[in-house]
């Protein structure tokens, strides 16, 4: 009899304490991180590469970043004054 009292108390708890949970999370509240949402992808620069009579190259760059432009166009003179 005893062992039947403790049965019945274990499965009741086990199906009592999911329920209080799930009570617990319609309070929860869901916040959204400014920093994920003002995170956009990178524009590539892009590059006009011309070549005159001469076999002399120029470029004209274009993007959104300075930085990125300016690394972009160090790295195109050391390329061509390697050649």
């Amino acid at each position: 009899m005893k062992s039947l009292r403790i049965l019945i108390i274990a499965l009741s708890l086990c199906f009592i304490l999911p329920l209080s949970a799930c009570a617990e999370k319609e309070g929860f509240q869901f916040k959204k991180q400014p920093e994920l949402q003002q995170t956009k992808p990178k524009k590539p620069v892009r590059i006009k590469l011309r070549r005159s009579a001469k076999d002399d190259y120029t470029w004209e760059l274009t993007g959104d970043d300075a930085d990125e432009i300016v690394r972009t166009d160090k790295k195109l003179r050391k390329m061509l004054s390697q050649q």
